[in-house]
């Protein structure tokens, strides 16, 4: 569910940056009834102001709770009609970008303590929820132009006797399909922002031949379309024979290029995660373009010929998180800067997991209380523009810190933050966004010490739950208009 203009559209908007409120990102939203267009737009900046909450405290008021229940289960809303404004406003930004990432993963959510009636088993018998197969637009310096779409699948009981044949079957047969749509979705994007170059960025599990040939299909009908990067996880084979094994066997895509001598370094920085701690990282890398038999069971199918850059870490811990990556891409490799631009491209994909987090544990999807599951697709459509507003805010602040905090936050939000912050006098001009992303992210518990890194997204979430509550009090204890605090 990637949304590009539909041919002949020509009024979509032009240079728009991340500015107004929220609910600016439902404008133009088509639900057939101008009550339904306020609603969400509405309901979308009531859920934001306190994104951790559940509906009916997010709401307030019954009321309130009831609108927007009614809201989710109206037939004429749908994750499509949601998203549509949002998805071309993301356009309009990616335009303003040299070079726009198309991030995609797979994530699943588990609604297995309070189940929708029709959900069903995305992968082990005890649980139940289905899975999100997400698109990011996202910069290589991690700003977050907006959420093209996610695809929404389940599984059902198990096909018998096909448990040992999946290999050997067509790919339109299998969720594989859904990462060769996936080409042609980056596209589709490409071709609706002709002056950014595209770049289609997938992990491990789009490691399939077939995508290969997909996205030069996909590139040649466009007429150029996007490029592709992405991380290699099965063994892949040249078509030559290795002599020193008698010729018994093919030569190994990964022996070729690990042999090959260096190309260039790179220092990165590597963040930490649950399974390392956060290091400074020297990387090796080689490249060379390289053929690439068909598999095995599918000999039918084509060569490919893709470029493969090869990441090494060196003097890496040996812990098992040593870095350590082939990259197959359809990007130029003759340079060092071209080269260094697949590693960086590849390092932004992270970005799409900050999403999920932002989504999962920020917005707490996963404990919607919904009875259908076309009623928690609606919902999870809403909350995905808060988790990329949550995200695009945090990198934004890094990316762009002189740009004045009134772009994404009203007058009421940042002088009653600055107040209850601060503690001093309003200044004469506004601050700026970096400085009031911090002032709230300290409301979330960020201690902005000399040591800390710029605040993240869990604690710019709940400093945003405590915003919306300082100015909600500000405004029921204000006794007249004229009041000197928020002129």
């Amino acid at each position: 569910m990637v949304f590009a203009p539909r041919r002949g559209v020509s009024h979509l908007p032009t240079g728009e940056t991340m500015t107004g409120t929220l609910a600016d990102e439902l404008r133009g939203i088509d639900l057939r009834d101008r009550r339904l267009n306020r609603r969400s737009q509405a309901l979308l900046e009531t859920l934001a102001a306190n994104p951790e909450a559940c509906i009916n405290g997010a709401c307030d008021t019954w009321s309130g709770t009831r609108a927007a229940y009614r809201f989710f289960d109206n037939p004429a809303v749908t994750p499509e009609a949601i998203l549509r404004p949002h998805a071309l406003a993301t356009l309009a930004r990616m335009r303003n970008h040299p070079v726009v990432l198309h991030v995609r993963d797979t994530t699943g959510l588990d609604f297995g303590r309070h189940p929708p009636r029709d959900a069903r088993c995305p992968d082990r018998e005890h649980r139940l929820g289905l899975y999100v197969h997400s698109h990011l637009a996202v910069t290589p310096d991690r700003q977050v132009p907006g959420v093209p779409g996610p695809d929404f699948f389940d599984r059902g009981p198990a096909t018998p006797g096909l448990s040992g044949k999946r290999k050997s079957l067509p790919i339109s047969w299998k969720e594989s399909q859904r990462w060769l749509d996936g080409c042609h979705a980056a596209c589709g994007l490409a071709a609706a922002c002709p002056q950014s170059q595209v770049v289609s960025v997938a992990d491990r599990e789009a490691d399939i031949h077939d995508l290969f040939l997909s996205a030069a299909a996909a590139k040649a009908e466009s007429g150029g379309g996007a490029e592709w990067i992405v991380r290699s996880k099965q063994v892949r084979c040249t078509p030559e024979r290795d002599g020193e094994a008698g010729g018994a066997s093919y030569r190994k895509v990964r022996d070729e290029v690990s042999a090959l001598p260096l190309f260039t370094t790179r220092v990165l920085e590597l963040p930490t995660t649950p399974k390392r701690k956060g290091r400074t990282a020297t990387l090796e890398l080689r490249v060379k373009t390289v053929t690439v038999k068909s598999p095995h069971l599918r000999p039918h199918l084509d060569n490919v010929v893709p470029n493969v850059v090869s990441v090494r870490e060196v003097n890496g811990p040996g812990d098992g998180t040593d870095v350590g990556w082939r990259l197959p891409t359809s990007l130029p490799v003759a340079t060092v800067d071209e080269v260094v631009k697949v590693v960086d491209c590849h390092v932004a994909r992270r970005t799409v997991e900050l999403f999920f987090r932002a989504w999962k544990t920020g917005c707490r999807v996963e404990d919607i209380r919904l009875e259908t599951l076309a009623r928690l697709k609606n919902s999870l459509a809403v909350y995905a523009v808060i988790a990329w507003r949550i995200l695009a805010l945090t990198y934004q602040a890094r990316v762009e810190p002189a740009t004045p905090c009134t772009e994404s936050f009203s007058t009421e939000e940042w002088q009653m933050v600055w107040r209850m912050v601060k503690k001093q006098p309003l200044p004469s001009q506004p601050p700026t966004l970096a400085g009031m992303v911090v002032t709230v992210a300290r409301l979330g518990g960020y201690d902005n010490r000399k040591s800390d890194g710029p605040p993240g997204p869990q604690a710019l979430w709940m400093g945003l739950r405590r915003v919306r509550d300082f100015v909600l009090a500000w405004k029921s204890l204000r006794q007249t208009p004229d009041d000197d605090v928020c002129k």
